[in-house]
């Protein structure tokens, strides 16, 4: 989930955060034991860390926050630092976002999210922006493919919170939705349309998500120009007042606010925020993939190859979960990663390449790629293979276990230090009903994966042969490299089938 970001690094005055040893910052990589020609050797990896290593695991309590449910029945979270003069907040509407939007008309639930600012029943667009500059505060609303939720955040001083919560309301409230603005939305989204069809970012994206979610509306990356058609203003109202409703929502506040106050000031506030009666239809989850599929974007005369590989793995609950986040740092997870040293360090086939995997309410895919040569795509999806078998064959080193782990709990520890990060961190748990302590624990249990945990993950979500495997790059130069792997369906950049219908 993408969260609003804080303006300020405070770490709250009541956690208890301690974490020792600077080297456990530093994390090496570590190759394949007896591998001849193929990976990065040893001696092409200068370490470092020679500074003192305490072995202590790092133990944090994070604040606990006041929790409390209006009359109109909004969960709301409240975590007080006085230590800055400043508030943050995430409201996330939990049955206004993208995943239930109608089939015919995609982009509704950002489309009504973002024009949430352009006017309401008492100011305009312009008396909107101007009175949120003035008073040095942000808002923005928004809902990304594939999330259940709309989320508005807003930042801003508290001396003055009281001015610019009350925009924030109104916006959320009393919308408008003036065609006028509307239009110059679709305009700009129609515009957008033409120009992403040039990037090979978006290409791959497109093409990856329609690989791994099939008919799971998680599928979607984009609007279309049908469904921009589509957008009426009427549709925006009815989305708003049908899916913009308290009951299945939770609104987190975090920074410079008593929660006394602020729970009798919410109630005022909201007071004509009335409960709708809407139960989401959550789609079926989408399952992986039991073939390898090759699929081609061609782009005449690219220089280079974009690859994403790749399956649906696991949701936010599984118990995979921590030994799936060790085992995607080793192998693809940062610039000490194995693919980052063999494919660009060791071969040069690439400025970058990484792993990452999506695990939400429902289960997302675990996803490899990067940007290549054309001319190094052979070379790179050899290494993409070895990298995936090394690490489903072999148990990772004890040292090379230990220091991903600890680089993990490092950024956790680090991400602390950001208030919105750790409302973030509350507001998932009450999502998903972890325990009060489950962050708390969240760097022992990191620490307690084994080097067995990470094989068997690896073993159970790597399968190379139901990989869904996606390419953009010019067909003439690479289609004969990616014959080896398996039937090519090759799409044009408008997404056509060469040769067929759409699948």
């Amino acid at each position: 989930m993408k969260l609003g970001q804080g303006n300020h690094s405070q770490i709250f005055s009541r956690w208890k955060v301690c974490l020792t040893g600077a080297a456990a910052l530093l994390v090496a990589v570590f190759p394949l034991q007896g591998q001849e020609s193929v990976g990065t050797p040893s001696s092409r990896v200068e370490r470092f860390n020679k500074a003192p290593v305490s072995r202590e695991i790092l133990r944090v309590k994070l604040p606990r926050p006041v929790e409390a449910r209006l009359k109109n029945g909004l969960t709301v979270l409240i975590l007080e630092d006085h230590r800055a003069p400043y508030v943050t907040l995430q409201l996330h509407l939990g049955a206004a976002g993208a995943l239930f939007e109608p089939t015919d008309r995609i982009g509704l639930a950002n489309a009504t999210a973002l024009m949430l600012r352009e006017g309401t029943k008492s100011r305009s667009s312009v008396q909107i922006a101007e009175q949120i500059d003035r008073l040095g505060a942000g808002l923005s609303a928004g809902s990304s493919f594939g999330s259940p939720d709309a989320v508005l955040t807003g930042a801003g001083l508290s001396d003055n919170f009281d001015e610019w919560f009350a925009v924030f309301v109104d916006v959320l409230l009393n919308p408008t939705f003036p065609a006028d603005e509307l239009e110059k939305l679709k305009q700009r989204q129609r515009a957008h349309l033409r120009e992403q069809r040039s990037s090979s970012g978006f290409l791959i994206s497109e093409r990856f998500n329609r690989a791994v979610y099939g008919q799971h509306p998680a599928a979607q990356v984009s609007v279309t120009p049908e469904s921009i058609d589509k957008l009426t203003r009427d549709a925006l109202v009815q989305w708003h007042r049908e899916r913009y409703e308290p009951g299945q929502a939770i609104l987190g506040i975090a920074g410079d606010v008593r929660a006394k106050d602020l729970i009798e000031k919410l109630e005022r506030h909201l007071l004509g925020w009335k409960k709708a009666d809407v139960t989401p239809a959550w789609p079926r989850d989408p399952a992986p993939s039991t073939a390898r599929r090759v699929l081609l974007v061609d782009r005449p005369n690219s220089v280079q190859t974009t690859l994403a590989l790749g399956n649906i793995a696991i949701d936010r609950r599984s118990a995979d979960y921590m030994p799936m986040v060790v085992m995607n740092y080793i192998l693809g997870g940062g610039a000490s990663s194995r693919l980052f040293l063999n494919l660009r360090e060791e071969k040069g086939y690439t400025y970058g390449v990484y792993s990452d995997f999506s695990a939400l309410r429902y289960p997302g895919p675990w996803r490899a790629g990067g940007n290549m040569r054309t001319e190094a795509t052979e070379g790179a999806l050899r290494e993409f293979f070895f990298e995936f078998r090394r690490i489903r064959e072999e148990q990772v080193t004890a040292e090379e276990l230990e220091a991903s782990k600890r680089a993990i709990v490092a950024r956790f520890a680090l991400s602390l230090e950001q208030p919105a990060r750790v409302l973030g961190f509350a507001i998932t748990t009450q999502q998903y009903g972890f325990p009060a302590d489950y962050w708390d624990s969240y760097p022992a249990r990191i620490m307690a994966v084994t080097a067995a945990d990470v094989q068997r993950v690896a073993r159970k979500y790597l399968n190379l042969d139901t990989l869904q495997m996606v390419a953009v790059g010019d067909a003439s130069k690479i289609n004969g490299v990616l014959e080896k792997y398996g039937k090519v369906e090759v799409f044009d950049t408008h997404g056509t089938l060469l040769g067929g219908a759409q699948p």
